[in-house]
């Protein structure tokens, strides 16, 4: 816990194609800003494809709404040069943070393209290239990453990345507070003391979070599907139920030790926020 008894928390966004969108992020940004994070994220698009706006977000929330702003950095469909290039900008733009990720491929992309092909790799580049400039955090999937043949295949992939030089892990949302200290231990036992944050995913949307679980290979509990599969069209029902559940389960994770929470915000302050007064 830090200083005013509460547990640390970061926030993600995704960089949008409008300036009305873009407006949204900041607005949101600055509410939450609030909260006094450790530090935002901005993702980065399949190959990528959000390359500019990811750079162009990342620094904008640092020096304007003036908190630590962490890209996300894929290697698949980069080079190494252009590797460099992002992070000398990053570098001379005083940037202390990085997510390094294996990345998305793109639609129709059947394998990785690029000189460093897995996230390991790319962790290895960066320490490389910057020393220990950078804080680097690395993705953890409690469920198994869905590409992944087995679970224990996983893991040994987990195990790299984090002993290439990894300071901190990331997971992908989950709705089982089980998996996620399961996962933990498992890594532990392996040898990994990193920190391993659990990503929260605030539930408002029960059509659109279906899909987005499914492509990630995050399992939403059957009795959760069906609770907010009976409320149909009713967004306010759907919201206060979500924000019961993921609440709920924030306070196991807190209780059994997460170092802090990182929440996937998809650009929105009050879902996360009902969730923070909550606890």
């Amino acid at each position: 816990m830090n200083s005013n008894n509460r547990i640390p928390v970061s926030f993600e966004f995704f960089p949008t194609k409008t300036e009305a969108g873009h407006e949204k992020l900041i607005a949101a940004a600055h509410v939450l800003a609030e909260q006094k994070p450790e530090f935002f994220s901005v993702t980065y698009g399949a190959g990528g494809s959000t390359r500019d706006r990811t750079l162009n977000t990342v620094l904008q929330l640092d020096q304007q709404v003036k908190i630590p702003t962490a890209p996300h950095l894929s290697c698949v469909g980069d080079s190494k040069e252009e590797l460099r290039k992002l992070l000398d900008q990053y570098r001379e733009a005083g940037i202390r943070r990085i997510v390094a990720l294996r990345g998305d491929l793109p639609s129709g992309m059947g394998r990785a393209s690029g000189e460093l092909r897995y996230a390991n790799e790319l962790v290895e580049f960066i320490r490389e290239e910057t020393g220990d400039h950078f804080i680097i955090e690395v993705a953890a999937y409690p469920e198994a990453h869905p590409q992944a043949r087995n679970f224990e295949e996983d893991l040994q992939n987990f195990v790299r990345k984090a002993k290439a030089g990894a300071d901190s892990a990331i997971t992908q949302l989950f709705f089982n507070a089980d998996c996620y200290f399961h996962f933990v231990d498992r890594v532990r036992k392996a040898g990994v003391d990193i920190p391993i944050v659990p990503g929260i995913m605030p539930i408002t949307n029960y059509s659109g979070l279906a899909r987005f679980a499914d492509s990630c290979g995050a399992e939403i509990p059957r009795w959760i599907r069906k609770q907010l599969e009976s409320y149909g069209d009713d967004t306010a029902s759907i919201t206060a139920f979500g924000t019961e559940v993921v609440s709920d389960m924030c306070r196991r994770l807190i209780d059994g030790g997460a170092p802090s929470l990182h929440f996937y915000t998809m650009n929105q302050a009050e879902s996360s926020l009902a969730i923070l007064r909550n606890l």
